[in-house]
């Protein structure tokens, strides 16, 4: 089976030849590793394109994540101002809204005129062309509830959701309708299978199950709906321990939940099999950036070996992982998963 074969096996609930393997975004390192930065690749659609060929030769991994560490664009096409970091992804320096009256001021439309934002789709369909048989190649976003947070900022968004839930409603129906329309002329050219969306502040350190059930979940089958009417899978990251919210991950229609290290594998394992494809959860800095090689290895055949061995399961890190990460662990990370026949 090719590497988008196993994949989508997994995705589909089934049990493939091997144990899938991928990194979540990936984007840090491959640019450091590449010899680039986020600034002198944003608009040169070409370099981008061949730092994802060499870096996925070198990874091996099932999955291809174009536009990693660009996800703060989407909010700065609206008006924000991005601020280029010496190491690691660009950040949007404040906040675009603070009442709903700022909300109509803001159009979805203004995505389409974004130069870094065109770059990365033109970057995404060139390496769908040259590797997409072979690979499942994607395109990464913030979720709704995380990409709201980027409009409103990190703790405005925490208080709101008890002082203005109304507020927060609105703009996650803004920030659903923009992943929307960024994704939509990618999935009906046919370049997308496979949406891969990041939650982080719908981490389960940040909100809780209360809060995720009113404000992160039913934005998040939104756009997982959408993604389904057009037959397309719809792999999910959420970070932080999400062990206490895990029978709500099947709700939200994605093909994949993505869990943190802090997530309890085997209660995942039994919560979810049979329910929605999962994944997990090497720890990206405890293992695979500070721990040597065997511990790698003895890491990832342990969290197999509790979660893997049935089907319906991907190993991935439990996050993104740093861009210092050596490059031996992340190679044994991938073959004791190529190695592990099912």
């Amino acid at each position: 089976m090719l590497p988008k074969e196993v994949i989508l096996t997994a995705f589909d609930g089934g049990k493939p030849e091997r144990i899938p393997v991928t990194l979540f975004g990936g984007g840090m390192w491959s640019i450091k590793n590449w010899g680039a930065t986020f600034e002198s690749l944003s608009r040169d659609a070409e370099k981008m394109t061949q730092m994802l060929l060499d870096s996925s030769e070198k990874l091996q991994c099932d999955i291809v994540y174009v536009g990693s560490g660009y996800n703060n664009f989407h909010a700065a096409a609206l008006g924000g101002k991005i601020k280029f970091l010496e190491r690691g992804a660009p950040d949007l320096e404040d906040a675009l809204i603070s009442t709903e009256e700022d909300i109509a001021k803001l159009s979805i439309d203004d995505i389409d005129k974004n130069e870094v934002i065109n770059t990365v789709k033109e970057a995404l369909r060139s390496t769908k062309e040259k590797i997409g048989d072979k690979y499942l190649v994607t395109m990464t976003v913030w979720g709704p509830f995380t990409l709201g947070a980027r409009f409103l900022g990190e703790e405005p968004m925490m208080k709101a959701t008890f002082k203005k839930p109304a507020l927060v409603e609105k703009i996650l129906d803004l920030t659903t309708n923009l992943l929307i329309h960024l994704y939509e002329p990618l999935v009906d050219d046919g370049t997308l299978e496979v949406l891969s969306v990041a939650d982080p502040t719908a981490s389960g350190d940040l909100i809780s199950k209360r809060q995720f059930e009113r404000f992160a979940l039913p934005y998040l089958k939104k756009l997982t709906d959408w993604a389904k009417s057009k037959n397309i899978y719809t792999l999910l990251h959420i970070c932080g321990d999400t062990t206490d919210r895990l029978e709500l991950f099947p709700l939200t229609g994605a093909s994949c939940i993505s869990l943190d290290h802090k997530t309890d594998i085997a209660k995942a394992k039994e919560v979810l099999y049979g329910k929605i494809c999962f994944a997990g959860n090497v720890a990206p800095v405890e293992v695979l950036l500070q721990g040597s090689v065997d511990t790698v290895e003895s890491t990832c055949k342990r969290i197999i070996e509790t979660a893997g061995t049935d089907g319906a399961f991907a190993l991935m890190p439990g996050c993104d992982i740093p861009p210092t990460v050596p490059y031996e662990n992340i190679k044994k990370f991938i073959e004791v998963s190529r190695e592990w026949k099912l």
